[in-house]
């Protein structure tokens, strides 16, 4: 059992704009910020590096200060900025995340891009970062956030690929957001961008017909997913987690905690967290070589439901532009603050280990939503996660920009 299984616009105008996709705003930003960072020096850019794919000539930083891309603000374009790569037609998009195909209309949502506080930003070479990725590994494991992630880093370098048939999955599985593994090669350069399905990453075991009925689902929080043995060897892993371990959810889905071969009927869900996260740090230093490897901690977006929460009433939909101040996003969440301190300890002398920070510029996208342009064949008037969690999108599932350049 899958447990966690315009009216349109002129012609002219249709056809500059088709290229604009909303397939998932967080996906493609994410992605975005990593390969816009893989040009300059370590020292600079503390942000995402592959130092053991092919280096690069550093780009000349016109600031004193340090760099960091999690921070800035949204400013808007006019018609005349490319941000967009790839259109929503790029094979490894998911039907739920083609929102224009789905039916929304207003696009200003595309017209806006990221510029971080301070920060000289490339522009993204999908060429040269295939030569530098060559004979590599690329690891996504988390929940849907992760596969949005993914989709979009595939489809950024499958744009400079003429033959699109060396481009394959591996297994010969169908790109869906349903399997719970992908392995996408890149032929021509011997690279596979793989993504694991494990929105917990912990260990899910079923109920056992001995404990209280209540309990539908186990969570082992001394164990990762059966799948880590694929993990390792790996040259990048980005891990995500967190929407996932909320009270809310793991009420519905009756999840209960086990340590050892104790199920704790009171352990709080931070509290399993916490445990969780000690456990993936142990397995990270038995299993992960630092001299080969980088690993990135990707914590997640806030949600963005007005008048109700995802399974109450609440909306998604009622904006159309991004919020601009930033003291009207919502606090940090533990769930990142533990996340965040777990990489501080780890980091500590290992420049490998990386925290992947979203959560500021993503807290402002409140306008990119698919809300009801969603997935064909799922009801409008339902939650966005169904009761098996095996069809619907995650509720912090955003559209999406694709971007040439933040």
């Amino acid at each position: 059992m899958d447990l966690i299984t315009h009216q349109l616009p002129s012609t002219s105008a249709f056809i500059k704009t088709q290229i604009c996709c909303t397939i998932c705003f967080i996906f493609i930003l994410i992605s975005s910020i990593i390969v816009l960072n893989l040009g300059s020096s370590s020292k600079s850019i503390p942000f995402f590096r592959f130092d053991h794919f092919f280096p690069r000539k550093p780009i000349p930083n016109h600031y004193k200060q340090p760099c960091d891309y999690s921070y800035g603000q949204w400013v808007r374009v006019n018609d005349k900025y490319k941000v967009q790569l790839y259109d929503e037609n790029c094979s490894f998009l998911d039907p739920g995340f083609r929102c224009r195909q789905n039916g929304r209309k207003n696009i200003d949502y595309l017209k806006w891009r990221w510029q971080p506080h301070g920060c000289y930003v490339p522009r993204f070479n999908a060429t040269d970062f295939l030569e530098r990725s060559r004979n590599g590994r690329i690891v996504f494991a988390g929940d849907l956030v992760g596969r949005n992630q993914w989709e979009s880093l595939l489809c950024m370098l499958a744009q400079v690929v003429s033959n699109k048939s060396t481009i394959f999955e591996q297994n010969g599985n169908p790109i869906t957001k349903h399997k719970g593994f992908l392995s996408i090669k890149f032929h021509d350069y011997n690279l596979t961008i793989e993504y694991y399905r494990t929105p917990f990453i912990a260990f899910l075991a079923r109920r056992p017909i001995t404990v209280p009925t209540q309990v539908k689902v186990i969570v082992k929080v001394d164990q990762l997913h059966w799948r880590s043995k694929q993990w390792k060897g790996a040259n990048v892993i980005v891990f995500n987690t967190g929407h996932w371990w909320n009270k809310e959810k793991i009420a519905k889905m009756g999840c209960y905690f086990q340590e050892g071969r104790t199920l704790n009927m009171t352990m709080d869900v931070m509290e399993g967290f916490k445990s969780f996260l000690k456990t993936l740090i142990s397995w990270i230093t038995n299993n992960i070589d630092p001299q080969k490897s980088h690993v990135f901690f990707r914590n997640h977006s806030p949600v963005h439901y007005v008048n109700g929460t995802w399974d109450g009433g609440g909306v998604c939909d009622a904006e159309t532009e991004p919020e601009k101040e930033h003291k009207k996003l919502k606090p940090e969440s533990l769930n990142n603050q533990y996340i965040a301190n777990i990489t501080k300890v780890m980091s500590n002398g290992n420049s490998k280990i990386r925290l992947l920070n979203i959560s500021y510029l993503t807290g402002f996208r409140k306008d990119g939503h698919p809300s009801k342009y969603r997935e064909p064949g799922t009801s409008r008037l339902q939650p966005l996660v169904s009761a098996r969690y095996t069809r619907h999108m995650e509720p912090d599932s955003l559209c999406s920009i694709t971007f040439n350049g933040i």
